[in-house]
């Protein structure tokens, strides 16, 4: 019996594509400009950044881009990067700043305000991880300054949903009401303060309603619950020139509390929400196995009994792939896509935590490549001497249901079985389809000659007194149930019958005792 695993790679996660390594830390990174050069005739230049990373080759390409601030030539930009810092490693850095006259995307289609360079080490390592360098770029020009600060992310993963309103805010307007929005500010330990949310302008209101906004806590107060948060209010004026309306600090535990009156400045919240954002199912804990993990080894340490050899093929689906950053969903966990076996299932374990390493996790998720491959094998062994259990570990999401299901319907004429695993929160309606055992699948009106499916969620399996030793076991156990009717169903309507047993060992020179 020959057994492979495949392994999903396209779940939640939030892997960076700036670096492929394991990083050190990840840092947001904050970016203001001053004094920039005015391009515009008749009104200030509309900037915009872009931030890009260069490789060790020197290929640029473009990491984000910030959002546009109209009419300011000393903008504080609202929208972060999340980059992985290295410590041992350098980190270029390229900053180009353009004054967008258009919609267009295409930058070349829009004026040039300067660029600077520096590496992310530089703005870490700098006073405060506040690093200011002049813009340059344009022979002749002045181009103002760039400030780039840099602060290390807390491994908080909630996010909360607030709303404000205002109640007979200050009239700024002479011929009208004010044109209400809030900043949101949060302080730094240098006393400093970060913009980290604008809200939308209401027009011509003293009584303003804002949308209900989504913020990382992270982003609000870095998971320091008593941080300052400070904010402002405004009256929009078109030409850039908002008229301060008022200011109020308060922090998030403040906030958690629930609706209270700010005083001061007549704003009021409306609603707080907490959310804690999904980790990756694919997350390496110190301290215990992932879900893919655990899966893996409890079906595979059955599974391997059977296996003469315990060499086991594992490819990942579902990443891009180092160095070229190609979308593959049929790679070799342990990087040689001319050898994928892994010894035992400790070394096909092995595999999977290097790779995630290495590949960048992403979708869409795929699965009739893996079973294709599979099928090759199995298609070119149809004597009976093979027989190939395909195991795929999942998060339940797929892209390709049509070609999925054609690809089972060709395999169930092959010496194989398919067992699925699907983890994770998500709702299993397709992978339940692709078992089979209500309704027998079918692709373009043929149907697949046997039933080589087997899938059970992983979920149903957690022990909630944490004894993982006997949920495990129960896991296997009804994994693998179907798995020697699959393999006699095969061999029966093929008329394979099994070979004769070898006699018995006798060790040369001893007579053959019988008890009696």
């Amino acid at each position: 019996m020959n057994s492979g695993s495949f392994l999903n790679m396209a779940s939640i996660g939030d892997f960076d594509p700036l670096n492929a390594a394991v990083p050190a830390t990840k840092v947001e990174m904050t970016v203001s400009c001053r004094n920039l050069l005015d391009r515009d005739t008749f009104s200030k230049s509309d900037p915009s950044k872009r931030v890009q990373n260069v490789s060790s080759l020197v290929l640029f390409w473009q990491f984000g881009r910030t959002e546009v601030i109209d009419n300011t030539l000393n903008p504080d930009f609202v929208r972060k990067f999340i980059l992985d810092y290295f410590f041992e490693e350098r980190q270029n850095l390229r900053f180009d700043l353009y004054d967008v006259d258009s919609k267009s995307s295409n930058l070349s289609k829009h004026d040039f305000l300067g660029q600077s360079f520096c590496t992310l080490g530089e703005v870490v390592g700098s006073l405060g991880s506040r690093l200011e360098k002049p813009l340059g770029g344009i022979p002749g020009k002045k181009c103002g300054t760039i400030i780039v600060k840099a602060e290390e992310l807390g491994n908080c993963r909630e996010s909360v949903m607030m709303q404000f309103c205002g109640n007979k805010l200050d009239k700024k307007d002479f011929f009208g009401k004010s044109d209400p929005f809030l900043v949101f500010y949060r302080s730094n330990e240098d006393g400093t303060f970060t913009i980290c949310h604008k809200t939308e302008v209401v027009k011509n209101t003293l009584n303003p309603v804002w949308q209900a906004f989504k913020i990382p806590v992270r982003a609000l107060c870095n998971g320091d619950y008593d941080r300052t948060i400070k904010v402002e209010v405004y009256d929009w004026d078109r030409d850039g020139s908002h008229d301060f309306i008022g200011e109020f600090s308060t922090s998030y535990r403040e906030l958690s509390r629930g609706q209270s009156q700010f005083n001061v400045y007549e704003v009021t919240l409306l609603s707080f929400l907490v959310d804690v954002e999904p980790t990756s199912l694919h997350y390496m804990n110190p301290y215990q196995l992932n879900a893919y993990a655990m899966a893996l080894k409890a079906v595979g340490e059955i599974i391997q009994d059977y296996d003469s050899d315990k060499m086991f093929p594992a490819l990942g689906f579902g990443a891009k792939l180092p160095p070229d950053g190609r979308v593959s969903h049929e790679f070799a966990l342990n990087g040689n896509p001319q050898n994928p076996y892994c010894n035992c299932i400790d070394g096909v374990l092995e595999a999977y935590y290097q790779s995630l390493k290495s590949v960048h996790l992403y979708g869409p998720t795929n699965f009739s490549p893996v079973i294709n491959h599979v099928a090759r094998y199995a298609a070119s062994v149809k004597d009976g001497s093979q027989y190939f259990v395909l195991l795929i570990i999942t998060d339940g999401v797929i892209s390709d249901m049509a070609q999925t299901k054609e690809s089972i319907v060709n395999a169930a004429s092959l010496p194989m079985s398919i067992i699925i695993v699907g983890v994770g929160p998500a709702e299993f309606d397709a992978m339940i389809e692709l078992d089979g055992d209500e309704v027998r699948i079918s692709s373009r009106g043929r149907y697949a000659e046997r039933d080589i499916v087997q899938f059970v969620p992983f979920r149903d399996y957690i022990d909630r007194t944490g004894n993982h030793i006997l949920s495990m076991a129960r896991l296997a156990k009804d994994v693998l149930a179907e798995i020697p009717d699959q393999f006699l169903s095969y061999m029966r309507t093929r008329g394979i019958k099994p070979s004769p047993a070898p006699p018995p060992y006798t060790p040369p020179g001893h007579p053959l005792q019988t008890q009696i």
